[in-house]
Order: C-alpha cells, then structure tokens, then sequence
C-alpha cells in the first residue's frame, strides 16, 4: 500500500513489483481521463530498466486497459544508437509495450539518434513535438527514472542542459562514469518536462537512496543534482520509490 506524506508527493511501495503495478494503474487512469477529456492523451517514455516492468504489466493487460488507438507515444531521451540496438531507449519499450499490444506505428514518434547530426535530430524531434502538442508541448504525463547520480532523462550532472530555458529538446554532451566515459544523448529539457500535466518519477533499488535524499530532502543544487530541475509549473508531481530507494530519507529512519 502506498504511503504519501507530508512535503512531496512520495509514495512508497515494499519492492519494484508493487511499484510497477500502481504505476499502471496510475497510467491507465489518467490516459483514460485524458481521452475522456481531450480525445487523445500524449506520453513520454523513459528509459531504463525500471519502466520496463510497467511496460510489461501494461501489455498484459492488454489493448482495453488503456485506450491506445488514442495514445500518442513520445521519448523523454535516447541514446546515440539505432534502433534496433541493444542500449536504445525505443527498442526496449518496443519489445515490452509496442510490439506486444500491436500498437499503430503512426502514433510511436521515436527519436531519430542514429542520424551522425544529433543536434539535427533533436531539432526536428522539437519541431515534431511543437507540431503536435503546441508550445511549449504539453504533455499529459512524462514518466522519468533517476539514477544513481541524479540525473535524470539524458539531464546529467554539469552537462549544458541543465541551463537551457528555451529549447524543448537537444542534444546534450555528457561526461559521467554512467556513460563509460563522454557521450552525446538526445533529451528533453526541464522546461518541458515541466510544461507536462502529469510527472512521475519510478525510482527502485538501493543504487538510488543516496541520491534521492539528497534530491527531495538536501539543498537545492541541481547542477549536481538535476532531477531538482523538474518542478511542473501547473501540473502534478509523484515519485513512486520502493523501499530500497527510500532508505535514506527521513521518513524511513
């Protein structure tokens, strides 16, 4: 059973599992209330392996859980590989969700990184993106995984994005052990994210504690902390940690 206290939206949860469920079931009932309300119902996907769970969750419950020929699949970020490889954030959600519930390759818009000009795709993922959502784009909820640094979508710690307030997506040098090294990833931008109705942060594993406390309970400092940055200006936040995550913030003690 979740636990939200005082401060944060937090709501805990005894191990990945049960995170995973509640974070469908909180999927299913806003892109419900979204189609409802506005006949269609836009997401953004993260990466990693803790949404890959929901995905699978998500299929087995099969195309009348949500209503999908309404949904409109986008990507928090990619890494700068094809599609088909084993690292890229689009071919983990197309094993677990896409390709299992069958769903329309007119409403999955996976971002182009394969191309050698990353900045190029990032800009015609911005100009995708303000076609069909405005602009800012509006999402009705942005599903974020945080690592163990605090980063969050390709939002690393001193990487460049983290200052920019005018574009919505971009390619973003990043230099962090979590990347062996130096990479260039395609993300989207706190201001955009923050633009969303619906955040949710999925955070399981004891790898996270250290930085999660420090991220919701120690001072603000988001160049080296970045999931600081998102803070929706007019929609909602959650994060949905397990108890291995949760260890070190204060209500756990």
């Amino acid at each position: 059973m979740a636990a939200v206290v005082n401060g944060p939206d937090i709501r805990r949860f005894g191990d990945l599992d049960a995170l995973s469920r509640a974070a469908a079931d909180d999927l299913i009932e806003l892109a419900r209330a979204a189609v409802a309300e506005r006949s269609t119902c836009s997401i953004a996907l993260s990466g990693g392996s803790t949404p890959q769970r929901l995905f699978r969750l998500l299929a087995q419950r099969g195309r009348d859980a949500v209503p999908w020929d309404h949904v409109e699949l986008w990507w928090g970020d990619e890494r700068p590989v094809a599609p088909d490889h084993a690292d890229s954030n689009y071919r983990m959600a197309r094993e677990a969700l896409i390709e299992p519930l069958g769903l329309a390759a007119s409403r999955v818009h996976r971002i182009t990184s394969e191309l050698a000009d990353l900045d190029a795709a990032a800009r015609a993922y911005e100009r995708d993106l303000s076609a069909a959502l405005g602009s800012p784009p509006v999402f009705d909820l942005v599903l974020l995984g945080m690592g163990p640094d605090g980063h969050t979508a390709s939002l690393f710690p001193g990487s460049p994005a983290l200052d920019e307030t005018r574009r919505w997506v971009v390619a973003n040098p990043v230099t962090s052990p979590l990347v062996h090294g130096s990479s260039t990833r395609i993300t989207l931008t706190a201001p955009v994210i923050n633009a969303a109705r619906h955040v949710r942060f999925l955070i399981g594993g004891a790898d996270k504690a250290a930085a999660l406390a420090q991220v919701l309970e120690g001072p603000r400092d988001p160049a080296r902390y970045p999931s600081q940055l998102i803070a929706p200006a007019h929609g909602d936040l959650a994060w949905l940690v397990d108890t291995a995550a949760a260890a070190n913030l204060r209500g756990a003690r």
